[in-house]
């Protein structure tokens, strides 16, 4: 059985939820999500909430039973409340600003690493700080570790982007004789 599936998922004030043929659209404060689903699980939707059961009982049913409900219950979340990932520059020279639709970074390469932002992301440099807040969890996870992957942080200064949190395991150094 799916604890994640077996959850009751309520439903927030302001926050419009439709399902028809396959597609999940959830409507909120801070815009709109869709995403279509299979009809291997069964969602019964009332106006404060949603459950789910798999249509019948197989390995494959009950992983997409709970796959379906992180995945509405992160919908729901995101269009009233903008999900948001940091990230930390660290090291000498190493500098990043927003220019238009582009985050420029200076990561110590010989030239400046440009980075198209989508549309629904919204991207904020300040500082060594890199905020990246947008109301698709997947969207919002996916462009950060892109970012990451520019310059993953090293283990014996720490230098390089790292998640705010992230704990970076030291290594020593050569030791002098």
């Amino acid at each position: 059985m799916s604890r994640i599936g077996k959850k009751i998922i309520s439903i927030p004030k302001n926050t419009e939820v439709t399902f028809a043929s396959g597609l999940f659209t959830v409507k909120g404060t801070h815009g709109s999500l869709s995403k279509s689903f299979t009809n291997q699980v069964a969602l019964t939707i009332t106006p404060e909430t949603i459950t789910l059961a798999p249509v019948k009982e197989t390995i494959a049913n009950r992983a997409l039973w709970g796959t379906y409900g992180s995945h509405i219950g992160n919908m729901i979340i995101g269009v009233n409340t903008p999900f948001v990932k940091k990230l930390i520059l660290e090291g000498i020279g190493y500098k990043s600003e927003v220019k238009a639709d582009k985050l420029v970074m200076a990561l110590g390469f010989s030239h400046p690493v440009n980075i198209t932002i989508p549309t629904t992301l919204k991207v904020t440099a300040e500082k060594n700080i890199i905020s990246v807040s947008g109301i698709d969890k997947e969207e919002v996870g996916a462009f950060t570790a892109m970012v990451r992957d520019w310059k993953k942080p090293e283990p014996y200064k720490g230098k390089g982007l790292r998640y705010e949190g992230e704990v970076i395991k030291r290594k020593q150094g050569k030791k002098s004789a």
